[in-house]
């Protein structure tokens, strides 16, 4: 995988390398498993459908959703046969809990409050507006696999939480459903199959050889993995429409949601390396990285970091910059092979300023810059000076 200069290109997202499992040096770093009963799953969505089965969510019910969101926190809410009820954020991408009250008129069942890019919400005042309402709160944490609110991890506020494991470990698959709360006894899961767990193992292995690392595995492993390409391509080429789903779409970057899914067990292979990988290193780094990028960033012409600081405790999926023409750096840093996402680009159908204008800004002019354990320090390198180049010519 190579940038249009011929060079390996940056992973968008953690990757496996021989430093992620070192654990001395850095300190402890709470996390999302920390906080509760947990089920591994597949995905960050499939976590939110069970977590909908398991408060009873149905038909002729509402669920309480931000403005700011990606498909994948909508669509398990349809699935429910619920009704998604978007309410507004403010700048700080804080729940707008007078806006979520205007809102309640009795069949209003679940709230549903995301920890944007790694940064909590008010989580107590959540609680305690969710109990004086006689609400459910469901914590997302899709953003947040690390990190802690007033000394209590993170999905720990919520009758249940999610999680997107994918987002912070070098897994290709990976969510989980986490309740401080309830027991998840009923939520019982079984393996994908044989074709699944190992599909998932080897293409953790090629996105980590895919980007430069794991040099001397990736020797060792060569003649198999060709082996196993031309094996595959005509498996493939046999099929009647030439596409074999073996995992789900979460783990192809998609955003749809497949029920089939919900009673599947996270892989082996990925359960693992949740066990193995240093979270510590994990956490040091991230904000080791976004305070570089927050110091190198500050102060641009035309744009400014959506959080003026990191807080203590908060461990960030990305650096989230606001920018006020998007598409001409946006174009810039894809062209330079700096893998930026635009989070929750395109909203809801009918979901548009007049619903919440700060998620409307938002989705058009926050760029999240990557700040992953994994980066090298001539990617976090490039990733600046590909946006002063823009920026600040």
């Amino acid at each position: 995988m190579k940038t249009f200069e011929g060079e390996i290109a940056m992973p968008r997202s953690p990757v496996l390398s021989g430093a992620s499992f070192l654990h001395a040096g850095y300190p402890p770093v709470p996390s999302v498993l920390d906080a509760g009963a947990r089920r591994l799953v597949t995905s960050g969505r499939v976590a939110i459908a069970l977590a909908l089965r398991q408060m009873g969510v149905g038909p002729g019910d509402k669920v309480l959703v931000p403005a700011y969101h990606c498909a994948s926190m909508i669509e398990p809410v349809q699935w429910a046969g619920a009704q998604p009820v978007f309410y507004r954020i403010d700048e700080r991408t804080a729940v707008d809990l007078d806006d979520v009250a205007r809102k309640l008129d009795g069949s209003a069942k679940v709230l549903l409050a995301a920890n944007y890019f790694g940064f909590p919400q008010p989580l107590e005042r959540l609680r305690a507006f969710c109990d004086a309402h006689g609400l459910l709160l469901l914590e997302d944490c899709a953003h947040a696999f690390l990190g802690q609110y007033q000394g209590r991890p993170l999905g720990s506020w919520g009758d249940y939480a999610i999680a997107s494991s994918m987002k912070f470990f070098p897994l290709y698959e990976g969510g989980a459903l986490i309740s401080a709360r309830h027991p998840l006894h009923a939520v019982r899961l079984q393996r994908g199959g044989l074709r699944f767990e190992l599909k998932m193992a080897i293409n953790a292995l090629e996105k980590s050889f895919a980007h430069g690392r794991l040099g001397g595995m990736r020797t060792l492993l060569s003649w198999p993995l060709a082996l196993k390409n031309r094996l595959w391509g005509h498996i493939k080429s046999r099929a009647a429409d030439g596409v074999i789903a073996s995992g789900p779409d979460s783990s192809g970057g998609g955003f749809s949601f497949d029920p089939a899914w919900l009673d599947k067990r996270s892989a082996l292979f990925s359960r693992m390396l949740l066990r193995c990988v240093s979270r510590p290193r994990m956490g040091a780094l991230r904000r080791r990285n976004y305070l570089q990028l927050q110091q190198a960033l500050q102060g641009l012409p035309g744009a400014r970091p959506l959080h003026a600081s990191l807080p203590e405790g908060v461990y960030p999926w990305g650096f989230p910059l606001l920018v006020d023409e998007p598409e001409t750096l946006f174009a810039h840093l894809k062209q330079r092979g700096v893998p930026a996402l635009r989070f929750a680009q395109y909203l809801w159908a009918g979901v548009d300023a007049s619903v919440c204008p700060v998620s409307s800004h938002y989705s058009q002019h926050v760029l999240l810059l990557p700040c992953h354990q994994e980066l090298r320090p001539d990617e976090l390198a490039l990733v600046v000076r590909s946006v002063r180049e823009v920026l600040a010519p």
